[in-house]
């Protein structure tokens, strides 16, 4: 039997009112619990990131994965536009940190991408699922959504649960450390696509830093591609 879920507002830099958090627990909340952030009034057609733990990018601010910048790009078009960014619990590709640890001293020591690599660990490529997003989502009354991702598995997900999806791509620039990451992600079919950039100044973000370049087109209006789970990069 699952813990019921809890739901409470937090301040975040960048919005005047608080935003409400939506935790949603399994049957041991010590070790299963995702939450989600509605960030101001949210309605059909609303901005959504469905993101999954990285504990690397994300606390070590490792520069070998693209997962860290999604965060922060997506937090920063939240904050302005508004939606829902839901955080899933499913460290490595859901396999753990473990999984994800080993994958790495593969790639360090034999060059392996972490699909080869997980696959040398006996694991399928990806473990996760996304059925406490879509639970969160129809919880919050949402039908239609505009999803920020490459990944056409989280589309797949959503459309499966009768929710309409319009993709906004989220590709980070590559660096020389994240290059091989992103190819391996493109080979194993995530959606790839080029990148129209916007530097914004500091005043649209309201935040400390000088400015930011995010996914964008025009006067702050998202450029969207119909979620089509069949899509090829």
């Amino acid at each position: 039997m699952s813990t019921p879920p809890v739901t409470h507002e937090i301040s975040v830099d960048g919005r005047p009112a608080p935003v409400r958090i939506l935790s949603s627990f399994g049957e041991d909340p010590k070790v299963y619990s995702n939450a989600a952030v509605a960030y101001g009034e949210v309605r059909d057609g609303c901005l959504v990131r469905v993101h999954s733990r990285c504990l690397y990018s994300e606390v070590f601010d490792s520069r070998e994965c693209d997962c860290g910048w999604q965060l922060k790009r997506s937090r920063e078009l939240l904050t302005v536009k508004g939606g829902v960014l839901i955080y899933l619990d499913q460290e490595g590709r859901g396999a753990g940190l473990w999984a994800k640890a080993n994958a790495y001293r593969l790639n360090n020591e034999e060059g392996l991408d972490t699909f080869q690599a997980y696959k040398k660990l006996g694991l399928p490529s990806d473990l996760r699922e996304y059925a406490d997003a879509v639970q969160i989502l129809n919880g919050l009354g949402l039908t239609s959504v505009q999803l920020l991702t490459n990944n056409p598995a989280k589309i797949e997900a959503l459309e499966k649960a009768g929710i309409t999806v319009a993709r906004i791509p989220l590709q980070a620039e590559p660096t020389p450390t994240s290059v091989a990451y992103l190819e391996a992600k493109k080979r194993n079919g995530h959606l790839l696509l080029p990148v129209i950039s916007l530097t914004l100044p500091v005043s649209s973000l309201t935040s400390p830093r000088s400015c930011r370049t995010i996914v964008a087109i025009g006067d702050f209006s998202l450029t969207a591609v119909r979620g089509q789970s069949g899509d090829t990069a």
